[in-house]
């Protein structure tokens, strides 16, 4: 899906701009490549620049609730100091890196209902305009994908994806959001906990790995939130994920929160491989989620598979991504 408009600042006669992205999904920390085609106007403009944004639809909380926008995260300059004749073509072909931290927007093809974009802005003689907007889809890092297929096999189930804004303490955490996946607690699970998340915070040396179990409460406690970390490598080969992730929730279970007590994202440790440690840590306060984007995960002999819900299916999530982007570009043409 390409969504191509005439630039508005630069008025009728101005050229266009047409980005596109090369087929498939891109991996976090791998190469995005593409062109960006330019079709001349009704005179000869000069190209100051050519910048790609990318964009990511997150929700903040605040005082009167939650809302959510666009955030931009990465902006690469791609081209530019060349002069656009009147009806001329150029394309102009580029390959950038995207952050480790890339949020992954589907598993085994289909959308988990995270938005992601790249947006074209094009400096023309001084004026500036943000003209093309493209979904961008990210897969799992191979290590991301084998913690998701193992805890689809131990019987957790999909719930719902967002981006929230702000920090996981602790962390190396880099982008001013981070992903929660929401997981429906698996069968043997169900009477310790009501939900899952998981937050994968990857980098070049490894991942990240963040839980947050919201506990339920016994018949003289309250139910409450206990988050723990675990780094392991990229190297998803030859490690039993289902023997190491079942550890990490056990181990996440017997918490015991204290809080108020010392720093509750202190780092105690890391685990690579099947040889960790996990960290003491917890959550004093709940991560607020968004409602689910319609598509199921369930527990199946591959791992996590993607199903529909109420009738929804792939194409309307793509959808939503556009209607989503088009939102924006009015937004900001008010401006």
């Amino acid at each position: 899906m390409v969504f191509k408009r005439l630039l508005g600042s630069l008025g009728v006669g101005g050229p266009t701009v047409d980005t596109v992205l090369d087929p498939g999904a891109a991996l976090p920390g791998g190469h995005l490549a593409g062109q960006v085609h330019l079709q001349g106007g009704s005179a000869d403009f000069d190209i100051d620049h050519i910048t790609l944004e990318l964009v990511a639809r997150v929700e903040a909380e605040h005082e009167h609730g939650e809302g959510e926008g666009a955030v931009v995260f990465e902006r690469f300059t791609v081209g530019g100091g060349f002069r656009l004749g009147e009806g001329d073509h150029r394309s102009v072909p580029f390959r950038i890196s995207l952050p480790w931290e890339t949020p992954v927007t589907e598993l085994h093809g289909q959308p988990l209902g995270i938005v992601l974009g790249v947006r074209t802005e094009l400096a023309v003689t001084g004026a500036k305009d943000k003209g093309d907007l493209d979904p961008l889809a990210v897969r799992p890092l191979p290590a991301q994908e084998a913690i998701l297929e193992a805890l689809g096999q131990l019987g957790f189930g999909f719930k719902s994806a967002d981006l929230e804004l702000g920090q996981v303490g602790g962390t190396g955490q880099r982008l001013p959001f981070y992903q929660e996946i929401e997981l429906t607690p698996a069968p043997q699970y169900a009477h310790r906990l009501n939900e899952l998340e998981v937050t994968f915070l990857a980098g070049p040396g490894g991942l990240e790995v963040v839980l947050e179990a919201d506990k339920r409460g016994g018949l003289f406690t309250s139910g409450h939130d206990a988050l723990t970390r675990f780094t392991v490598s990229h190297d998803a080969a030859h490690q039993d994920w289902n023997t190491l992730v079942d550890g990490w929730i056990r181990q996440l279970l017997e918490h015991h929160a204290s809080y108020g007590h010392g720093d509750p994202y202190a780092d105690h440790g890391h685990g690579h491989g099947g040889h960790y440690s996990h960290h003491d840590d917890h959550h004093d306060g709940h991560h607020r989620s968004g409602p689910g984007m319609g598509t199921a995960i369930a527990a199946g002999a591959a791992g996590l598979a993607v199903g529909v819900v109420g009738g929804m299916v792939a194409a309307e999530v793509v959808d939503e991504v556009g209607d989503f982007f088009e939102d924006e570009d009015e937004d900001e043409g008010e401006d």
